[in-house]
């Protein structure tokens, strides 16, 4: 069976934080900016200092047939992971995706 790959980003809030939370992600803040995104099969996330929303940007395998709701579902849990990961947590996770696969057969047009 063969397997697409597609660039998936998730977007979210971080649920309210504590003060310990906020100590934590502000010091690690330097290593989740928007130069450090990248799209890995681990995912990256970035954030900014006033810690509202954050980005995570994965690499998502799938079948053809999979549906959009399969393909997020797998990026939002990874997503939530990273955050949880970094010792927050998330609310309000939006995707949206390309298949890269498409992408390329567009290229060759």
């Amino acid at each position: 069976m063969s397997s697409n790959t597609y660039k998936v980003i998730v977007r979210g809030k971080f649920a309210p934080l504590t003060d310990g939370q906020r100590a934590t992600l502000l010091a690690r803040a330097d290593d989740h900016d928007l130069f450090s995104a990248r799209f890995t099969s681990e995912g990256t996330v970035t954030y900014e200092r006033s810690l509202r929303t954050f980005t995570f940007r994965c690499l998502v395998s799938g079948a053809p047939d999979d549906g959009e709701a399969a393909i997020f579902g797998k990026a939002e849990r990874s997503a939530a992971a990273a955050v949880r990961e970094l010792g927050a947590d998330c609310t309000e996770l939006n995707s949206v995706s390309s298949d890269l696969e498409d992408m390329l057969r567009r290229r060759g047009r």
